[in-house]
């Protein structure tokens, strides 16, 4: 495996490699996460394939669920992604400026006086209520900005979109042309749930309101959505959670690749003897003569205190040289133990990296221990790691945590200030 470096951001030796560079920077962190952004390919065009002739979109919000919104995008428009979504404004210009090409959609609306930052960056807000149409018709008339937008419909999950009624009020504007639209969606409620009444009742609902916005592209299904068959793909797709290894069919096996392996650090090993207890609480007691290790991960960066296990319930596992190992007590916001008075000795030494994600430990096994999805163990990742990105066709730089960045660059100097003066409107 082969992995871009940035020099400014990791400690360089006129002696040493730049993988042995890489290798002493990520000496200093307590955690490794590593993106695998072949597999995330890997799994964009298994259901690009899965939704042939439907165009295969990515939805990348929230940081492309923890994987990297930035390099995300790029791999994946190298590899033939002409669209995405994001939640916010702000997602969207982080992509723009990764990716200058692609149609980047914002799920999360219009606001008034908005305008202009989508059109700065050359974005289209995903509108989902009359008064936000009227407020993109105001800025849109008063610019001539022309760059389209998404009509989301509500079709059962009540959160966000037209009502079908005001849906079909607005078709003689789609009718009589120049209207802007470029997308007219909905969402599934239960897709994961492939017998489920739901799916034909909004499949029925959006299939009959689509077709009356003429010539506007549709698009309804999410990751499991695509599972549902070519009646839920329409023009469009857009999987989220199955790109990043989540399993879209929970009812059968799980038909993506996984995308991160997150390594923690063993901080410490301890003897204890039987009848003592482990961490906060004291709720976990040693059965035995027990050899403990500490790791230097906890529910600050992501691994939730529901994976803590008890003299009653057992909780999550890691891999500790290459063999399953229990968490033994709570976990805290910095540090797990794990009994490891099975493995052989000297297997696990202070220093020596534990497997937390991965080795077959999926993030939806994870998400189980948690009591959670796998979208929010994604999301939850924390920003205390050193970050690995690997294939995709592109270079990615390790990524440090921000004060470790901050600790290695010198000090810049003050801003000069100039006058404002906002960049002009695309013609």
């Amino acid at each position: 495996m082969t992995m871009a470096s940035d020099p400014k951001m990791i400690p360089q030796s006129g002696l040493l490699s730049a993988e042995a560079n890489e290798a002493a920077a990520l000496a200093a962190f307590g955690g490794v996460l590593t993106v695998d952004l072949d597999a995330i390919i890997a799994n964009w065009r298994k259901l690009e394939k899965t939704a042939v002739p439907a165009e295969c979109s990515a939805v990348i919000k929230a940081d492309a669920y923890g994987c990297g919104a930035a390099q995300v995008a790029r791999a994946l428009h190298k590899a033939g992604c002409k669209t995405f979504f994001v939640a916010t404004i702000e997602e969207a210009r982080k992509v723009r400026a990764a990716v200058p090409e692609p149609t980047i959609y914002v799920l999360g609306g219009y606001f008034q006086n908005t305008g202009e930052h989508y059109a700065q960056i050359n974005c289209r807000p995903v509108i989902g209520d009359l008064n936000e149409l009227a407020e993109w018709d105001v800025f849109c008339r008063r610019t001539g900005w022309n760059g389209g937008a998404a009509i989301h419909i509500d079709t059962g999950m009540n959160r966000l979109g037209l009502t079908l009624a005001e849906a079909q009020a607005i078709i003689p504007r789609i009718n009589a042309g120049d209207h802007g639209i470029t997308l007219v969606m909905s969402h599934l409620v239960s897709a994961e749930q492939l017998n489920s009444p739901v799916n034909a009742k909004q499949l029925a609902s959006f299939r009959g309101i689509a077709s009356e916005f003429s010539g506007v592209p549709a698009a309804l299904a999410n990751s499991s959505g695509i599972f549902l068959g070519a009646p839920f793909q329409f023009d469009l797709v857009r999987p989220g959670a199955a790109l990043y290894g989540v399993n879209p069919t929970p009812e059968a096996d799980n038909p993506m690749q996984p995308v991160v392996d997150l390594k923690a650090r063993i901080v410490q090993i301890r003897n204890i003897e039987r009848g003592e207890s482990v961490g906060y609480g004291g709720t976990w007691t040693a059965r035995r003569p027990t050899k403990l290790a500490i790791i230097a991960v906890g529910y600050a960066d992501g691994y939730f205190r529901a994976a803590s296990s008890n003299d009653g319930t057992r909780g999550a596992e890691v891999i500790v040289a290459g063999k399953r190992c229990p968490v033994a007590g709570r976990v805290s916001m910095d540090l797990i133990a794990i009994d490891i008075t099975d493995l052989p000795p000297n297997a696990a030494r202070r220093g020596h990296m534990v497997t937390l994600i991965g080795e077959g430990i999926t993030v939806d096994e994870l998400a189980h221990h948690f009591g959670t999805i796998g979208y929010e163990v994604l999301t939850s990742l924390g920003h205390r790691y050193a970050r690995v990105y690997k294939g995709g066709n592109v270079e990615e730089p390790l990524t440090l945590p921000s004060s470790a960045q901050a600790a290695e660059q010198p000090p810049s100097p003050p801003p000069v200030e100039q006058p404002a003066s906002p960049p002009p409107l695309p013609s």
